[in-house]
Parts: structure tokens; C-alpha cells; sequence
């Protein structure tokens, strides 16, 4: 049983109308490259979704901009506005210039100028030696700026090697006076222990062998 008639209009639902756009899309792209090899044709496709995405086909032997100049002349339809128009004489301008900046480069380059006149090499001379005074004055530009970052980066490191100097004078003084408090702690430690050791020794002498105090003699008043 085939397939019912579909009315062709326009599908509400937005998810089956994506879906009949991606297929009905892929199927006409086929059908052009079809047509394009059995038959030995020329086509040229565009298609623009309701998204704004445009998908496009051109048969590999030419180009869209060859088909429509084709369609062009064929039909005798103006396809390009005064806009287009200007936009591509500004292209074809453009190109010009950089042709002609492409020759200039090649004679700086001391390229292709056997066919030129003596006025066109004077020119030429003119414009090497103008460059030539740029770069050396860019050059000389270049290594003033390096001797003055040369100097910098020399005082910087002269201020850093001082605060260097002087922290380590610091640490050194602040090693002087621990190692003098040290002593010194170390020295009355000693003599406390000195003291101390005399007083025991003096506690533990015999009575008879300890240093008695001078008493007077009584019998030489009498």
C-alpha cells in the first residue's frame, strides 16, 4: 500500500519540521551531485534554513561566481546593485595596489630592474637610502634604550647587593651579642658555682682547721 498524498504547506509542529527540512534537505544535495555526474551538468545549490544557516552545492568543474555570471549573461538579469558593483571595483583596486606593491618589493630587492629607466632607479636609490637612514636610526633608538635599562638593572643591583650588606652586617651583630650574652651568662654561672663551692667546702672543714676571727689578747691589758 503506498504512502497517502501530503498537503504542502507549511509545518506547524517546530520539531517535524526540523526533521522534514534535514531530510528533504540531504535529498535534494543528492539528487544535484546526481544529476551533476550522470548528466555532466553544471549546478549550483543554496539553501538558507529558517535558522539563517545556509548549506550550498556546486558541482566541482566551476565555481558559483562562474554559474552566475553564466546566469548573467544567459538571462540578461541584473544580479550585482551599485553597492556589489562598488564593493568589487574596490577589490579589483585593492588587487592593483598589491600587485604594484609586489613589483616595488622586487626592485628593492634588486629584483627585475634591468627594464628600468634612470629616473626609476634614482627613485629607487632615494627610497633605499631613506630606509636605510630609518634603520639606523631605529637602531641607534634600540641600543639607547638598552644602555638605559643596562644602567638601570645596574643600580638595581647595586641597592639590592647594599640591603644585602647590610642585613648580613645585621646578622652578624645580632651573632656578636648572643655569643657575649652567652659568655657572660656562662661566666656568671661559674663564678655562682664558685662561690657556692667554697662555702660548701668551708661547711665541711673541721672546726679546729677553720679561719677563726682575731680576738684580742687579754692578758697584754692586764
Amino acid at each position: 500500500m503506498g504512502r497517502g498524498k501530503i498537503e504542502i504547506k507549511r509545518i506547524e509542529n517546530l520539531s517535524n519540521r526540523q526533521v522534514t527540512y534535514s531530510k528533504r534537505r540531504n535529498g535534494i544535495m543528492k539528487k544535484a551531485k546526481e544529476i551533476t555526474v550522470l548528466c555532466d551538468a553544471q549546478v549550483s545549490l543554496v539553501i538558507f534554513a529558517s535558522s539563517g544557516k545556509m548549506h550550498e552545492y556546486c558541482s566541482p568543474s566551476t565555481t558559483l561566481v562562474n554559474l552566475l555570471d553564466r546566469y548573467h549573461k544567459l538571462s540578461g538579469k541584473k544580479l550585482w546593485d551599485a553597492k556589489h558593483e562598488n564593493l568589487s571595483n574596490e577589490i579589483d583596486r585593492i588587487k592593483k595596489e598589491n600587485d604594484s606593491m609586489q613589483i616595488e618589493l622586487r626592485h628593492l630587492n634588486g629584483e627585475d630592474i634591468t627594464s628600468l629607466n634612470h629616473k626609476e632607479l634614482m627613485a629607487i636609490e632615494e627610497a633605499l637610502e631613506t630606509g636605510l637612514a630609518s634603520v639606523r636610526d631605529k637602531q641607534m633608538e634600540y641600543f639607547m634604550m638598552k644602555q638605559r635599562n643596562g644602567k638601570i638593572l645596574e643600580d638595581e643591583n647595586k641597592h639590592l647587593h647594599f640591603i644585602l650588606q647590610e642585613k648580613e652586617l645585621s646578622i652578624q651583630r645580632r651573632k656578636q651579642m648572643v655569643i657575649e650574652e652567652n659568655v657572660r651568662e656562662m661566666e656568671s654561672w661559674h663564678h655562682r658555682h664558685q662561690e657556692q663551692g667554697m662555702r660548701d667546702y668551708n661547711s665541711q672543714m673541721p672546726f679546729a682547721f677553720r679561719v677563726q676571727p682575731m680576738q684580742p689578747n687579754l692578758q697584754e691589758r692586764m
